[in-house]
């Protein structure tokens, strides 16, 4: 297993076995598309279910709880205040979390008193606490202005690091893809969106970036004075840094999705940990939406925009019309001299420049 997958590998690293990425970009733009609105669709109809830290309310705690039921919860809220529909979750095997709108002081003491009941615990084992919006609202104004000033440093840092502002806006544009796509399945799974939620898709950021620079920097590598040969074209290139690049994008996603996964099943399905289920679940989807959008669309993305170029776009009609001609010059070699830029780029055929050679000059006699 471990010899095939270093074979596959290097296979791919040398080009005897290539994947078209680049050349189905179109494909993978539009699974993408629709991907986005699918999201925002989720988005419009299920909506986001923000946690009491973004709506502020009250919140009740029952420890040392004989069964995590949510029955019983509802009905002791229910019969303190009968239009109220708590929200109710279990936290472990023995602990209850219950979530209402904003109580006042005598409610709160009889709901206290209810759920008390409700769960056959005493007084002291049901914990109370009220939570404003205005704290749940400052978090998000400042994730807000964090994301904004990140991606203004990112676009400026990739156009110096790469001296080409198209890969700066190719890997912003997948960027904001990884985050409505990670936003639109979290809201699918309808589990709250809480402050570790918030931190979860700020951390995705920074690894879709990184992943995707890596692919950048090999692109960057093969393409380097790309219009200097008329062997290959600036998409052809780009297309293997991606394949030169995508056993190193698998191993590094498994090795980062491995562990949060099994944070998430442990603080979804063991714990009930609601932060580390909250936290574990944003990353692990922002992960594996961002590995997958650095090689299918980052990379084809920035080749759509480097097209643009009148250079680029030149230099590739002037390959393909060379292949089209079959004036080419052996696979491998790059034309140097002039005599050989010519051959290659089909103003002269290889027979002319042989045939131009100085003939020996002849003795007189």
């Amino acid at each position: 297993m471990a010899r095939n997958w270093a074979k596959w590998g290097h296979d791919l690293y040398t080009g005897d076995k290539s994947y078209n990425i680049v050349g189905g970009r179109r494909r993978y733009y539009i699974i993408a598309l629709v991907a986005v609105v699918l999201s925002i669709a989720v988005i419009g109809v299920r909506g986001i279910n923000l946690g009491i830290e973004f709506r502020g309310g009250s919140q009740f705690t029952v420890t040392n709880a004989s069964t995590t039921d949510q029955h019983p919860a509802i009905d002791a809220i229910q019969s303190v205040k009968a239009d109220e529909v708590p929200r109710v979750s279990a936290l472990g095997s023995s602990s209850i979390r219950v979530q209402t709108a904003q109580l006042n002081d005598e409610e709160v003491t009889a709901a206290r008193a209810a759920l008390a009941d409700a769960y056959d615990v005493s007084d002291d084992d049901v914990a109370s606490s009220f939570v404003g919006p205005t704290w749940g609202q400052d978090v998000s104004k400042k994730a807000a202005t964090g994301l904004v000033v990140f991606l203004l440093i990112v676009m400026v840092v990739m156009s110096l690091y790469f001296r080409a502002w198209r890969m700066a806006a190719a890997a912003i544009i997948a960027l904001f893809h990884d985050l409505i796509v990670t936003v639109g399945l979290y809201a699918l799974v309808g589990w709250e969106v809480s402050p570790a939620t918030v931190i979860g898709l700020l951390t995705i950021l920074g690894y879709s970036i990184y992943d995707t620079v890596v692919v950048f920097d090999k692109v960057r590598e093969n393409t380097e004075n790309i219009t200097e040969q008329h062997l290959h074209t600036y998409g052809e290139q780009a297309n293997l840094a991606v394949n030169q690049t995508l056993v190193r994008s698998i191993t590094t996603s498994l090795t980062s999705l491995l562990p949060v996964g099994g944070i998430l099943f442990i603080g979804a399905f063991l714990l009930g940990a609601g932060t580390l289920r909250d936290i574990a679940l944003s990353l692990f989807i922002g992960m594996a939406v961002g590995a997958l959008s650095s090689i299918f669309l980052a990379t084809p993305l920035e080749v759509s925009l480097r097209m643009r170029d009148p250079k680029i776009a030149q230099h590739t009609e002037e390959v393909l019309a060379i292949r089209a001609s079959g004036h080419t010059t052996p696979v491998g070699s790059d034309p140097q001299t002039p005599a050989q830029v010519a051959v290659a780029t089909g103003k002269v055929t290889a027979g002319q420049h042989l045939g131009n050679r100085a003939q020996p000059k002849r003795k007189r006699k």
